[in-house]
């Protein structure tokens, strides 16, 4: 790259076809806080939020596969901060040694009041200019409503692509994608006020045998009812995900131990005494508190442990992982 692109006054990068940056240039590493060694032959997605890696999937591999080019498509990208800045991105796809690549230019948008006197003064000076000519002001007017509207219409549209990439379908639930953005988030909570946190791992006993009995139809229903029972239960503050088949997790914020195994106790009897079409319904639950020592990893681990630990005494149980090394210290 030669030194007039690489300290130009716009980001650059220039990606495979795959997605995997191969060139960035100064101006951009400087934006966003980062090493050379931290980007290059990472995929570009690293630097995407999940909304934006919708939009990114949505418009810019269709325009670029079919157009060559993409023109003017706001995204925003995280700093080695975390924090997101937006960006116009153009971007243009060529073939070189028989591959194809994708060189993008990225401008930083400009501050939101600068751009709202932009538009004042381009409505004054289109005002102006047709002050005399009512009827191609009325056909303007028509196209910014029509515009509007578009925009508007497109706007709830992603919206609703967001949320339905992070809800279960069956239980109406966040599913596991979002449940691991939210204990990213409480790890980054946690290591920033030393505020501990708890999650437990709940399962249905004896599921499979629901499905054999009365069928996977039946089956769901009682998937969805406790699903429900969870998120009545549940306090406000706490994400209730379905984490997989007839497993959930609840991420319990600034709980501790004891707490978090109240909590579990009480949603443990809540299933128990409510009324299901297919007899009595229990769960075994397993828990683990946030540590120093911990990861994403790890406390999933341990409370997996703790999981199986309440399957293997009988069922129908809540254990904390705590309780584990209090046996093996006993023993």
């Amino acid at each position: 790259m030669d030194k007039q692109l690489n300290y130009a006054p716009c980001g650059f990068l220039s990606i495979t076809h795959e997605g995997i940056i191969t060139e960035v240039n100064q101006t951009f590493l400087k934006w966003m806080g980062y090493e050379q060694a931290d980007v290059l032959n990472k995929h570009i997605e690293f630097l995407m939020s999940i909304p934006n890696k919708l939009i990114f999937h949505s418009y810019f591999y269709p325009t670029i596969n079919i157009q060559r080019c993409v023109e003017e498509l706001f995204i925003s990208f995280k700093h080695q901060d975390g924090i997101s800045n937006p960006y116009l991105l153009n971007a243009r796809m060529y073939t070189e040694d028989e591959m194809e690549r994708i060189d993008c230019i990225l401008v930083k948008m400009k501050k939101r009041i600068d751009y709202e006197l932009e538009l004042r003064s381009a409505k004054k000076q289109v005002e102006a200019a047709y002050i005399d000519k009512e009827r191609a002001l009325a056909k303007l007017e028509q196209i910014h409503l029509e515009i509007e509207q578009k925009q508007a219409e497109l706007l709830e549209m992603n919206a609703t692509l967001i949320e339905l990439s992070v809800t279960d379908k069956l239980t109406g639930l966040k599913n596991r994608r979002f449940f691991q953005e939210k204990l990213e988030e409480q790890f980054s909570i946690f290591d920033k006020t030393a505020k501990s946190f708890s999650l437990f791992i709940l399962d249905i006993d004896h599921f499979k045998k629901v499905n054999d009995t009365f069928g996977h139809i039946v089956g769901d229903e009682v998937l969805a009812q406790l699903a429900q029972i969870l998120k009545t239960k549940a306090r406000s503050e706490d994400t209730v995900s379905r984490y997989g088949g007839e497993e959930f997790v609840v991420i319990l914020p600034e709980t501790n131990e004891d707490e978090a195994k109240d909590i579990a106790e009480y949603l443990r009897r809540a299933v128990e005494y409510a009324k299901w079409q297919t007899g009595k319904i229990t769960v075994s639950i397993g828990i683990a508190t946030a540590t120093l020592k911990d990861s994403e990893a790890t406390i999933l681990k341990r409370a997996d442990e703790a999981l199986y630990a309440s399957k293997e005494n009988g069922r129908n149980r809540v254990t904390h992982c705590r309780d584990l090394s209090k046996q093996k210290d006993d023993n």
